[in-house]
C-alpha cells in the first residue's frame, strides 16, 4: 500500500490540482495524509513522515505539493518500479547529476517529465525536457541522480524510517529537496528518476524572497561541503564570501531565466490579443479604410 501526503497552505489550490490528481490514481487501500502546513516545508514534511512511519505494511510515501497534478495512470506502477531496488531511497520525476548546490538544475539534468503551467498573461505552459516524448533529447534517461526536484518525492520504507528534513536550516521552502538528497548520498543509498507525468501549476515567480534563498544556499553548501566538488580551500571568512558569491550568481541566473520566460509569456499573450482583434467584426469592417489610409500614405 502506498500513502500520499501533502502539506496544505491554500485549500482551493489543493482542491484544484493535487486533489484531482490523487483521486485519478489512488488505489482502494491508498492512505491520504493531508494536513495544514506546519510552518516551513521542512517541518510539514517531517510531520507527514512521522505519520507515515506509524502505518504498517507501507510500500512508499509520496509527498506532493498542493499545486502538483498527477496525470499518469501508471504513477504507482512506476513508483514501485523505481523502489524495486532495495538500495533506492527516493524517486522523483526530475533530477540531475553533478549537482553542487540547492540549484540542482545547474547540474546535468538527465530527466524531467513534467510541465509547468502558469496563469499570468492569460495562461501558458513551459514543458520540461522530457514532457513531450517525441522531443525528448537523446541524452535524457531515467535512473540514478544526485538530487531531485522536490515537488514530487516518493520515499521508500527505509527512507521513511531513517530520513528527516533539517529544520535548523531556517528557510521556509527552498533547499529541502537538495538536503534530503544529500542525506541519501551520505547514507550510501540511491536517488532515481522515473517517467512520472505530472503538471506543476505554478506562477512564473521562481524566487519570492531572494535573501532567504541565498542564505539557505550558503547553509546547505556549508553543511554538505564534504560531499560536494572541491571549490578550493581558505579561511572560514573567505569560504563564506565564496559561498555567498556562488549563491547570488545562481540566484541571478535563475532570475534571468525567469525574466526570459516572463517576456515570452507576455509576448504570447499579446499575440493572442492581436489575433483576437484581427478576427473581430470591427477589424474586418474597417479593413477597407485601413487599406485606403495605407495607400494614401504610400503615395505621399
Amino acid at each position: 500500500m502506498i500513502a500520499i501526503g501533502s502539506a496544505i497552505t491554500e485549500e482551493d489550490v489543493f482542491d484544484a490540482y493535487a486533489g484531482p490528481g490523487i483521486e485519478r490514481i489512488r488505489e482502494p487501500d491508498t492512505r491520504l495524509l493531508i494536513y495544514p502546513s506546519a510552518g516551513t516545508i521542512f517541518r510539514s514534511y517531517n510531520v507527514l513522515l512521522d505519520k507515515a512511519k506509524e502505518i504498517e505494511g507501507l510500500e512508499a510515501l509520496v509527498l506532493i505539493h498542493q499545486d502538483a497534478e498527477i496525470v499518469d495512470p501508471d504513477f504507482f506502477k512506476k513508483i514501485r518500479h523505481g523502489l524495486s531496488d532495495p538500495d533506492v531511497a527516493l524517486v522523483g520525476c526530475a533530477g540531475a547529476t553533478g549537482v553542487k548546490s540547492i540549484a540542482w538544475w545547474e547540474g546535468a539534468v538527465t530527466w524531467a517529465s513534467y510541465t509547468h503551467r502558469y496563469q499570468e498573461f492569460g495562461g501558458g505552459e513551459i514543458p520540461a525536457i522530457c514532457w513531450v516524448q517525441e522531443d525528448t533529447p537523446s541524452f535524457a534517461g531515467t535512473g540514478e541522480v544526485d538530487s531531485i526536484d522536490g515537488f514530487v518525492i516518493a520515499f521508500s520504507p527505509w527512507a521513511i524510517e531513517n530520513l528527516r528534513f533539517d529544520e535548523t536550516i531556517g528557510g521556509k521552502l527552498h533547499g529541502y529537496d537538495f538536503d534530503i538528497s544529500m542525506q541519501v548520498k551520505e547514507a550510501g543509498k540511491k536517488i532515481v528518476t522515473e517517467d512520472l507525468r505530472v503538471i506543476h501549476h505554478h506562477s512564473l515567480e521562481l524566487i519570492s524572497e531572494m535573501e532567504g534563498w541565498v542564505e539557505t544556499h550558503m547553509k546547505l553548501s556549508r553543511k554538505w561541503q564534504h560531499l560536494l566538488p572541491d571549490n578550493g580551500g581558505g579561511e572560514p571568512d573567505w569560504e563564506d564570501r565564496a559561498r555567498r558569491a556562488e549563491a547570488e550568481l545562481s540566484a541571478t541566473r535563475l532570475m534571468a531565466g525567469a525574466g526570459e520566460i516572463i517576456w515570452e509569456a507576455r509576448t504570447q499573450d499579446l499575440e493572442r490579443e492581436l489575433e483576437g482583434v484581427k478576427n473581430s467584426t470591427s477589424w474586418k469592417i474597417t479593413r477597407p479604410l485601413r487599406r485606403l489610409r495605407g495607400s494614401r500614405e504610400k503615395n505621399r
